[in-house]
């Protein structure tokens, strides 16, 4: 570990030994993301085509589809007691009606290979991506989308009763209506998310209500949310009612439908200034990532406030909260100042109950290789991980004692 993360923030110094009991600590990482070849999915079919925009492939990504153990292995070592990925629902269903009993075991597999380690794992249902054929039928907006989801959920009911101790739904429902314009967006996430079609949105919402209740149904006992782009939306002097209206249909919607469930997921990269003119005000002085958002650690306390004002009863889960930073020097800087202003919010009152980091691994990040957002790097031509400080640092930061757990 360099001279830089040894001396960087522990525990006490950030606050985190004022946490509840049983904390989560975790990270994350999406399905398509790492598994790599994941043919059967419309993002695999956009990838592939001339002309389709998308400036990098996924391809094989890296590979953890293969290496899930290795993955694993690297989490419970560092001291984390928590892991979070996704389970592609075109692996399972790659064609409309037909579900694989082999990719089911598959992903029973990293449940039980996680839990043997003493690993709680959070799976997420859907990442952005969609089976081929239910993109052709029109997807989230096709007629039947519910009933269709919910196949999926009783096709994964063997995962999870493999030893799930949570479930998302959705990966990011605001992002994801929006995902095609997003790159369009003036300042990207710090200059706020195009607004959502309205239309999308109420199916998005619909599906998963339906989706709570059924896997409520199914397993009895099981922590059931959904994780929401929340950006740190802030207003300058005298626009709190502007900024209130501009955040409303990009992420409140969608928190308010967190309403009932057992958890709501704050995910949390960056903010930005809503002006009195109702529109995002860009700093062009500003620090910047690799993907062009501001460096805004404390983003993250000012974002979980605002999820307990609009939602005051759900109790949240820091499901992403990350930076893309070649220097893990940064990464570690970013993190410790993010992680104080998190124990800022709950020492105000917010219900926290656990934070999961973004990204255990280097991955493909929608079209591009080069935002770095992992603890640990991946040579993309051998696969062979090699883990940075920081993930050694955030690893210890986990309750006293859970690393000799499992």
């Amino acid at each position: 570990m360099s001279e830089r993360a040894t001396s960087a923030p522990g525990r006490t110094e950030i606050g985190l030994d004022r946490l509840r009991p049983g904390f989560l600590w975790g990270v994350s990482v999406g399905a398509h993301q790492t598994e790599g070849g994941n043919l059967a999915s419309d993002w695999w079919y956009r990838e592939n085509q001339k002309n389709s925009g998308i400036a990098e492939r996924c391809g094989d990504a890296v590979d953890s589809y293969h290496r899930y153990d290795e993955d694993l292995a690297l989490t419970r070592s560092a001291g984390f007691t928590d892991y979070r990925f996704g389970i592609e629902w075109s692996r399972i269903e790659p064609a409309d009606g037909f579900i694989s009993l082999a990719e089911v075991d598959h992903y029973v597999g990293i449940v039980r290979t996680a839990t043997s380690l003493g690993l709680r794992p959070m799976l997420t249902l859907n990442h952005f991506t969609l089976p081929l054929w239910f993109a052709a039928q029109g997807g989230w907006l096709s007629e039947g989308a519910e009933e269709r989801f919910l196949r999926y959920i009783d096709a994964v009911a063997p995962i999870i009763a493999a030893g799930a101790s949570s479930v998302m739904t959705i990966n990011e429902p605001n992002v994801y209506a929006v995902l095609d314009r997003l790159n369009d967006a003036p300042g990207g996430l710090a200059g706020g998310l195009p607004e959502p079609d309205p239309r999308m949105t109420a199916a998005l919402i619909h599906v998963h209500r339906a989706a709570v209740a059924r896997l409520r149904a199914n397993h009895p006992g099981l922590s059931v949310g959904w994780g929401v782009s929340t950006q740190d939306y802030r207003a300058a002097p005298g626009a709190e009612e502007q900024a209130d209206r501009y955040a409303e249909p990009r992420d409140q919607v969608f928190l308010r439908a967190s309403t009932g469930d057992d958890f709501v997921g704050v995910q949390t990269y960056t903010g930005g200034i809503v002006g009195i003119d109702g529109k995002p005000i860009i700093d062009p002085a500003a620090r910047r990532t690799l993907n062009g958002w501001e460096f805004l650690p404390d983003s993250l306390g000012g974002a979980i406030r605002r999820v307990s004002r609009v939602v005051p009863d759900v109790p949240i889960i820091v499901t992403e909260n990350g930076v893309a930073v070649s220097d893990d020097a940064a990464r570690i800087e970013y993190t410790a100042e993010a992680l104080t202003s998190m124990v800022g919010a709950i020492d105000d009152g917010a219900d926290v109950r656990g934070y999961f980091h973004w990204s255990l691994l280097d991955n493909w990040e929608w079209g591009h290789w080069e935002p770095t957002f992992g603890l640990v790097a991946v040579d993309r031509r051998t696969f062979e991980r090699s883990p940075k400080p920081s993930l050694a640092w955030l690893g210890a930061l986990a309750a006293p004692g859970v690393t000799s757990r499992g």
